[in-house]
Parts: C-alpha cells; structure tokens; sequence
C-alpha cells in the first residue's frame, strides 16, 4: 500500500513540474537491504512515468540518505556500485547519472538548505521521539504507556509527540521546493486510547520479561522503573491534528493497514475478515517477531542496563511471545502511511 502510494505523489510532482533533475532524501534509512532497496523503487518509478510522458532527456538524480551519527554508511556506500550497475541494466539505456550522498543527523532538526529537495521518504523510523518525555518517573513496571500506567505519563508521551512532528514538520516545508511531497510510514493506532494500541505486542512484553528478572533479583527494581522507551505510537486523529497545526502541508492521504504478527498476512483497514492462524509457522514467526524487537531495542537497553542481562532478557522475550501466539491471540502491529504535498503560497 505504501508502494502505491509513493507512486501516486511521485506521478503528481513529475506531472506539474516536468524536471531535468529530481532530489529524493530518504529520512531514517537504516543500513541494510531495505536501504537501497526502497530507493530503487522510487528510481524506477519516476523513470516509468517519465518515459510515459516521453521525455527523451535522461534524468539526473540527487539521493540523500539520513540516519543518525552512528549509523553505518560505509556500509551502504560499499555496496553502492554494485547497485547502480544492476539498476542501470533493470531501467535501460537512457538512465541518467545518480548522486549519492549520506546526512547524518536528527530528522527533528534542518538537514537541508531551503527549498533544495522534491521528494521525502520515510519508513518506520517518525515513531522514534527525539527524547524519553518529562514527568515519567511514576510509570514503574513499565518501559512505556501500559495498562497500568497512570494517564499522566500518556499526555506526556503525546505531548512530547507532539512537539516532535510539528518541528519534523517545520523543518521538512523549509526544505523541500513548492508543490514538493512526502510519504511517510510509521507503527500507528486505531484505538483513540494510547494504552490500547499494538503498543502492546511491541512494549509490554518485553516488560514483562523485565520484570521477571526484577522478581528474581537479576535487575534492581529502580534500575527498571528508571527505563522507558523514547517512543510513540499515534492514532491517526492526532497524525492529522498536527498537520493541520503546522499549516504547510496538503493532507492527501492518512490511511493505516494491519500486519497480523501471528502469521504475517497484510490487510488494509477496510478488509474486516479474522485471519486463520498457521500452527506450522509458530516456532518461525514467534522467533522472527521477537528477534526483531531485539534490533530494535537492545542498543537502548545496553546503554541504560549493560550487556550482561541481554541474552538471558531475550530469552525470556521470546518465551513470553511464543505463549502469546499459542493461546491464538492475534497480535498484530498497525501501520500509517501518510502523503503530504507543500502548499504553493
């Protein structure tokens, strides 16, 4: 759903601008295969709908990948040549010259100079806050907004929210040139509860692995009640509400889409039908699910606890899932794709 999406405002900018060179940033890249991998897409997007228009002038492109200061680039830019070789053989003859460029930093803060970029891409990185929130110290036996968090440290994982969309907001309108877009993907909500949301497969379950290991003695009690995750996860309401606020932008689209974690079956969020789950793939997918929460989350966690209780906290993680996924509860993990186009003043 995101692919068609990213299709839909590529086609519209190309459309209304017709330009000889197009600059894409992709915010959070990460350094991987999914790296590359969303950039060729939007490359061979825009080189569909450019020779559907018949434009006989190849296209010069300008690519900008961001992370923070630890991520590794030289990573990406060594498997750079390889890349741009089998694209150049996927998309023909007439594919013009590719520039490559990393941009370390946070995406709450300018990247860009103003009005030099068309097209931003972001995926699964704008759930990520810039800070743990203030005025947390009362969520003890949490690492985020549980169940039984008091509500207070829910207004203070919006707020902080809050003033990290607008000023990603702010800083984006500066820098992409009028009529330019954004598409971006990030973990959402259906539930205008922030308790009740898929939150809870994410987070809480490896708090309460945590905490088992706090009633064991293996991690003091204050050590773990100091530890929140610097995270959050918005309804869709409150994605718009901020956009609104900011004034910059043109809503085009806010649609969110359910992966079912049982079995990883993807649906929209107009499809209503249960999925049935496949035995078969439990041992896998509980292991896929719980590995991947520990990608995510063990830089966070050595940083705060130390490497000595990770082996034995994930172990546990993975226990607590797998129990989750046998009693049939189907877990799944809402995502929101959002496309914005820069008001032309």
């Amino acid at each position: 759903m995101t692919c068609s999406i990213a299709k839909e405002a590529l086609t519209n900018f190309y459309n209304q601008h017709i330009p000889t060179s197009i600059t894409i940033a992709d915010l959070g890249c990460s350094s991987g295969q999914n790296t590359l991998m969303l950039v060729s897409y939007l490359i061979k997007q825009v080189e569909e709908i450019r020779q559907k228009l018949h434009q006989r002038l190849p296209l010069e492109y300008q690519i900008f990948l961001n992370d923070l200061h630890g991520n590794d680039f030289n990573a990406v830019f060594t498997s750079l040549p390889r890349f741009l070789e089998d694209l150049g053989t996927q998309i023909g003859g007439d594919f013009g010259p590719c520039f490559f460029n990393g941009v370390p930093g946070s995406f709450y803060a300018r990247l860009f100079p103003t009005k030099s970029v068309h097209f931003f891409h972001s995926s699964s990185s704008l759930h990520w806050l810039s800070r743990v929130p203030v005025g947390i110290e009362n969520n003890k036996g949490n690492i985020y907004i549980g169940s039984t968090s008091p509500k207070s440290v829910g207004e203070a994982y919006y707020k902080q929210f809050q003033k990290d969309f607008s000023m990603f907001l702010k800083c984006r309108a500066e820098e992409l040139v009028m009529g330019g877009g954004m598409v971006l993907t990030l973990v959402g909500r259906t539930s205008e509860d922030p308790s009740k949301s898929g939150g809870y497969y994410i987070w809480e379950l490896l708090g309460l692995a945590l905490n088992t290991m706090v009633a064991e003695g293996i991690v003091e009690e204050k050590k773990a009640d100091s530890f929140n995750i610097p995270y959050y996860i918005p309804s869709p309401k409150e994605v718009e509400a901020e956009v609104v606020k900011e004034g910059s932008f043109i809503l085009n689209q806010l649609k969110a889409s359910s992966i079912n974690l049982n079995h990883t079956v993807h649906k929209t969020e107009e499809e209503s039908s249960t999925p049935l789950i496949n035995n078969s793939l439990a041992d896998a997918t509980d292991y896929d699910f719980a590995k991947c929460i520990q990608s995510v989350s063990e830089p966070l966690l050595i940083r705060h606890f130390g490497e000595a209780i990770m082996d034995e906290l994930f172990i546990r993680h993975r226990n607590i899932v797998a129990g989750c996924m046998a009693k049939h509860r189907i877990m799944e993990c809402i995502n929101l794709t959002i496309s914005l186009t820069k008001k032309i003043s």
